[in-house]
Parts: structure tokens; sequence; C-alpha cells
């Protein structure tokens, strides 16, 4: 099944990763600033220990001076170009490398930081600039682990760990840094994915609507017609009247008649045309639009049936909804999918109460793989079947979606045995339906 398949709904192309903006990269340098800052002072001040001030501060000055330079001589609200971000990112690293080396080197627990610019351009950054500062960072944490300065301690207790402790830290760097670009990057490509996957859905739902709009527009430009072309066609009666019968002016008159009945006659087609009604304002009860979703895909050899009951015999009168293209557009796409793999039928079942509206759609074929039930409705999973050749990714996705913005939700699973097949429920509040009658 692929919803996306009309050719005038064109899919998103993929792109890497979103990028980052100027203001972001100079607000988290301004945190990192805050926080150098505070530990700095916390451990001269508050425990006492000798820190290379001067140093120190003039690293995080450097950090200012950076911030103050970019707030005002460009625009933060921009996009920062792969390039500009990495430039930054690298600054950022080096600037705490040195800050991390001055101060204890590989065993300064905020060592640990350096991670922090690698994760932000693995989940914003192409892999090339990602892969540059992760080698950056690298290179700077083997440096601080066979150089850097004494970690400030108590006088004439220096602390000295053992090389195979320092290894030990180097090597937790290195996992930190590997592991925390692999998780940025597998979010921003989901990210990535679902973006596309809403934008598909924007599209599919915009060209519904679109078509509908059409169709009341026909309706009322038919209606708003009609007065001019019966004035025309009256002006005509009497031209042809009054000219005498065999002359040029006649045929003339008699032609614009017969014309403008025939404009006449086109236009009442179209306002009279179920498909060009005005259908934000257009009531139909859930058999009829159960069979307007079902019609188009009905397949030789698959019989398709479709029932409407009424699940409490308390219930009151049976639900008149206004017909939305959400909807049909969605019960099509599992319907759809239904009958490309039954193997003889498919059955549309829908049960309503006071409370609730659910549609079953139910078919007798190979049913959803274990895998393909863990992750269905998700963007871009694929596939029933190993070998089945279907669909299940975008489409499902998009009807799903399309679901859910109506007010109602979706479940998927396999019929209970000794039945065989597929089924999709979904469920809506009856209100939620019904509201848009009386708006």
């Amino acid at each position: 099944m692929n919803v996306v398949a009309d050719p005038t709904i064109q899919p998103p192309v993929a792109t890497r990763r979103g990028g980052v903006r100027m203001r972001t990269l100079v607000r988290i340098r301004w945190i990192a600033i805050a926080g150098q800052s505070a530990a700095v002072l916390f451990v001269r001040f508050v425990l006492g220990f000798e820190t290379p001030m001067a140093i120190c501060v003039a690293l995080i000055g450097a950090s200012i001076l950076l911030n103050l330079g970019l707030t005002g001589l460009l625009t933060r609200q921009r996009m920062a170009t792969p390039w500009e971000a990495t430039i930054q990112l690298a600054f950022d690293i080096i600037q705490l490398s040195l800050l991390v080396g001055f101060t204890g080197g590989i065993i300064n627990p905020f060592v640990m930081f350096l991670i922090a610019p690698t994760t932000v351009a693995a989940a914003a950054l192409p892999p090339k600039n990602t892969a540059l500062l992760s080698g950056l960072t690298l290179i700077c944490a083997c440096i601080l682990t066979v150089s850097a300065a004494p970690l400030p301690w108590f006088p004439g207790n220096p602390l000295d760990l053992p090389p195979l402790y320092r290894l030990g830290l180097l090597t937790a760097v290195i996992t930190g840094v590997g592991f925390n670009i692999l998780y940025a990057w597998r979010v921003s490509i989901e990210e990535d994915r679902l973006r596309m996957a809403l934008a598909a859905a924007e599209a599919v739902l915009a060209r519904e609507q679109r078509i509908a709009a059409l169709g009341g527009l026909a309706a009322a430009a038919a209606h708003e017609l009609g007065t001019p072309l019966a004035t025309i066609q009256i002006t005509a009666k009497e031209m042809v009247k009054d000219l005498p019968k065999d002359t040029p002016a006649a045929e003339d008159a008699q032609l614009i008649l017969s014309q403008a009945q025939r404009c006449r006659d086109i236009l009442k087609s179209l306002s009279s045309g179920e498909a060009v009604r005005d259908r934000m304002h257009e009531r139909m009860s859930l058999d009829a639009l159960l069979h307007e979703a079902a019609g188009p895909h009905a397949l030789p050899g698959v019989e398709l049936s479709v029932n409407v009951s009424a699940g409490d015999p308390d219930a009151a009168n049976p639900p008149v909804l206004t017909r939305r293209q959400e909807i049909v557009h969605a019960l099509g796409a599992f319907i759809e999918n239904a009958a490309s793999f039954a193997e003889s039928r498919v059955d549309v079942n829908a049960v309503w109460s006071n409370r609730e509206i659910t549609v079953l759609v139910l078919d007798d074929g190979p049913g959803f793989s274990e895998m393909a039930l863990a992750h269905l409705g998700e963007p871009y999973i694929s596939q029933r079947e190993p070998d089945s050749g279907g669909g299940l990714g975008l489409g499902f996705f998009i009807a799903k979606t399309l679901v859910e913005r109506s007010g109602g939700r979706v479940s998927f699973d396999n019929r209970a045995l000794p039945a065989r097949g597929a089924m999709v429920r979904a469920t809506w509040p009856r209100a939620a339906l019904e509201a848009s009658i009386s708006g």
C-alpha cells in the first residue's frame, strides 16, 4: 500500500540534518561559560585549592569575547552553515581541553564535558563535519592523558593516579564520544523520517481539501452564472423572434441561443452532481461513508463486504456524520491494503453506540508479521511478510495520522484463531464525528 502514489503528491526529499541556529550555539556557549566560571570559583574559594586563576580567566574570557563578537556581528536568528558550526564547536573543544589541561588533564572530572560538542555535531551536522570534530576530541583527550598540569589538590600531597587508571578514563571518554554520537545520530535520523512523513501526510490532506474546495467552488459558480446566462437566453429568444428568418443576423441569434442553453445544461449538471457538492456541510450516514471509502478499492476475486450495526441495544439513533475527507482517505488506505493482501474476502464492519464508533477492517490474507506488528504506524516500516513484496510504512503512517487528527485512535493486530488474516481497528468518540455538523 502506498498512499502517496498519486503523481500530484510528491514525497518530500530526504535531507541530512536540519542544522543549528547561531543563537543556539551562542546560548549553549553562555551556559558553558557560566558552568566553567562557577566550577573554577568553587574550587578556588570554597574548596581552597590552588588553581591557575589567570589562565582560567583568560580561557573563559576567550569564550566570552567570541560570544560577544557573534552577538554584535552576526544575525543570531539565521541558521549556521555546517562549517560555521564546525569552527565554533572546534573552538569549544579546544577551549575546554586547555581549561581541563591546566587543571589536571584526564583526571579532572570535567573532562567528560568534551563529549558535548560532538553530540551537538552528530545531531545537527553532516557526517564529515562530525567525524572531524570527533577526531579533534579524541586527539585532545589523548594529549590530556599524557601531558597536563597537576590537578588542584591538597598542598604537599599531590594526587598522582596510576597510568592504568588514566587509560581507563581515556577509554571512558572515547566510549562516551562514540555512544553519544551514535545515539544522537539515530535520534536525528528518526526525527528526519518523522518530519518527512508528516509532510507527506500534510500533502495528502491538503490535496483532498483542495478537491473538496473545488467541488464547492464549482457549485457556487454554477449558481452565480445561472442568472446572466438566463438573461442572455431570453434576449437571444427575442432577437430570433424579431429578426427576419434566413438572414445572417437571425442565424447568429439562433447560435447564441443554442450555446446559452448548452452552458445552462452544463452548469445544471455541475450543480446537481454529487461529486461537487459543498462537502464541508454534507451529511451522510456511517454506511454511506464506508461504502464511499471502500468503493474504489474493490478487486476482482476479492469479495468486499460492508456491515454497520448497533453495539448497544439501547443505543439512540444511528449516527449522522459530516463527510470528512481525512476519514474517507484513511479508511480507504486501510481497505486498499487489506484488499491487496486478501485471498478472497475483506470485511469492513462498523459498530456504533451512544459513545463510540468503531470500524474494523478484516482480511483473510497472511496477516501481519511479528516484526511488522511491533512497528506498525511508524513511518517507513515496510511489509507484512519478508517475501510478500507489500509495503505498509508511509501509507499506514499517513492513515494513522489522519485518524488521530480527527480525534480517533488506531490499533493493528492479527485475527484470533481459527480465523486468518489481519485486523485494523479505528475508533472515534461519537461526539467527535458528529460535532462538526452543527459547526
